[in-house]
């Protein structure tokens, strides 16, 4: 079974205040009222709203661009937040429920072997651009994005053939067994569009436009700052009295702009606030804060092939004169929890009867000396994604611990691209331990488990370096049954993480929890994990 994984992009990194925050601001605002000017004047075709009655009009302020690519089988990045209003997957993943949800498909069935799922889709469904959904467009969209090989196009590596059955019905054949249903509703590269929307060359016609079967429809952009989506009339999802007509995604770097926009109400919704201005936010009666779980979690992987690391006993060491709970409270102002495993907490799989390691020195000598390194003595380099102030906060915590056993750890802030080329390179320069957030791609264990540990030829993200054929035949089997042996799968994920701590191949240091601050006035926000940062604004109203 081979998948690859395509560049990861680090998102959602807190960007350092600049001083032309006030300046900014006022363009934000200048800009909002010019747009819904030209909305109020000019609500247009395509199936937007009516301008009988003033729009109802949401702003979600974003620390960073809106999107990285329109097209909806590359985006493996920011654009989850602005594909995900455009577009529709055949399935959605309640994570809050654990359940599946029918989407562009009303139901589904399993072979008996697990190796044929057959996917019903919806009735009455319409392209933005007028055209019926059908099982043609279904095969062509997931087809193209295998094709194309971007993104997480590799969610799909099991599929062997798609076949459309009728109009409404499309078959997929896989070459192995595969929770398909997961697949078929992960945030990224499951996306349904219109076939008569591609180009022979695979580009966009109009920044795509009516492409999608989602409730909004792209108005107009500008490119790295904002994107702005109107109302789908004819939405097979319909429509509640007060919900949004227009939702404009801004890039509102400064967190202090961000903070004043949702003062104000300038702004809708908001994250990626500092923490000490979520403790003020709380106690203001005009804002909403909600603090919820996350499937973002933050490890430290260590180089299992590098001295003195690739002694296990040196792991179970540093394992032990990790900070856990200090960090905890101050990288991130107690706003996670120590992890037990690769796998996050509210993500199926997570255990909390899983051992783990906790902050104790005595305990870390111990280990020292078993491994031969009971004088300290030796010098480390911790690498971190440059600008996460939580991930340097965390790195300095530790450094502090380590120098109480003698070891010297360098931390070395890095752009992302530049960490990541270091960690894939020459074996002898490589990082000894590599600090980063990560988070699934669909909502299964697998996804957390298989990009990071399971063994590979050359790095791709398993940057610690680690080869257990056990692990990688305990996960992969696993993944093949969890669509007709849920628990049993369950229960081989979590033996997996087991060994994973047995053998120290990583700190497990926290999974993070979300936080989101919204107008008071906003109705039936919903958070669900399994599309971090995702607001799906079809389903909010303005009291």
């Amino acid at each position: 079974m081979a998948i690859t994984k395509v560049t990861r992009v680090e998102p959602f990194l807190n960007p350092v205040h600049s001083k032309g925050g006030e300046m900014k601001r006022r363009f934000v605002l200048i800009t909002v009222l010019a747009l819904l000017g030209i909305l109020l004047s000019a609500c247009g075709g395509g199936g937007a709203a009516s301008n009988q009655k003033p729009l109802k009009f949401a702003v979600y302020a974003l620390n960073s661009e809106p999107l990285t690519s329109w097209d909806p089988a590359i985006e493996y990045s920011n654009g989850i937040h602005v594909h995900n209003n455009m577009y529709e997957q055949l399935l959605r993943y309640d994570a809050i429920n654990k359940k599946i949800i029918p989407l562009l498909a009303e139901s589904y069935t399993i072979s008996d072997d697990g190796l044929t799922w057959t996917f019903k889709l919806r009735q009455g469904v319409k392209f933005q651009n007028g055209d019926p959904l059908t099982a043609e467009d279904v095969k062509y969209s997931i087809e193209r994005t295998m094709q194309l090989g971007a993104g997480a196009s590799y969610i799909w590596s099991a599929v062997n053939a798609i076949n459309v059955v009728d109009p409404q019905t499309v078959e997929f054949k896989l070459s192995y067994k595969a929770p398909l249903d997961l697949i078929a509703s992960t945030g990224y590269a499951a996306f349904i569009y219109s076939k008569k929307c591609v180009k022979e060359d695979n580009t966009w016609i109009d920044e795509a436009k009516g492409c999608g079967t989602g409730p909004y429809m792209l108005k107009s952009s500008k490119w790295g700052d904002e994107v702005i989506l109107e109302k789908y009339a004819d939405y097979w999802g319909g429509w509640q009295e007060n919900s949004f007509d227009v939702v404009i995604f801004r890039k509102v770097a400064e967190p202090a702009t961000r903070r004043q926009m949702i003062e104000t109400g300038e702004a809708t919704i908001t994250v990626e606030l500092p923490y000490t201005d979520i403790e003020a936010l709380k106690n203001n009666p005009n804002v909403t804060v909600y603090v919820e779980p996350s499937f973002q979690n933050l490890i430290a992987m260590f180089n299992t092939q590098k001295a003195p690391l690739d002694n296990v006993d040196v792991r179970r060491a540093l394992s032990y004169a990790f900070p856990y709970e200090q960090v905890i409270k101050t990288a991130i102002g107690g706003y996670g929890r120590q992890s037990y495993g690769m796998v996050p907490y509210g993500l199926w799989g997570w255990s909390d009867k899983l051992p783990r390691y906790e902050y104790n020195l005595d305990k870390a000598r111990e280990y020292l000396q078993k491994a031969g390194y009971g004088e300290g003595g030796f010098k480390l380099l911790l690498t971190y994604t440059a600008g996460n102030e939580a991930e340097k906060s965390a790195a300095e915590l530790y450094k502090s611990e380590l120098a109480k056993l003698n070891i010297d750890l360098e931390i070395r802030g890095m752009p992302w691209d530049s960490q990541w080329e270091l960690a894939k390179g020459a074996p002898e320069n490589r990082q000894d331990i590599l600090m980063m957030y990560w988070w699934p791609d669909m909502p299964s264990p697998y996804s957390m488990l298989y990009s990071t540990f399971h063994s590979e030829d050359e790095p791709l993200f398993n940057l610690a370096y680690y080869k257990n054929p056990q692990f990688d035949q305990l996960i992969d089997t696993a993944n093949e049954i969890t669509s007709t042996d849920f628990a049993k799968a369950e229960q081989m994920f979590i033996e997996a993480q087991r060994i994973l701590l047995d053998e120290a191949v990583s700190l497990f240091i926290y999974d993070r929890e979300d936080v989101w601050v919204t107008v008071k006035n906003l109705q039936g926000f919903k958070f669900n994990p399994a599309y971090p940062t995702v607001v799906f604004f079809h389903e909010l109203t303005m009291k």
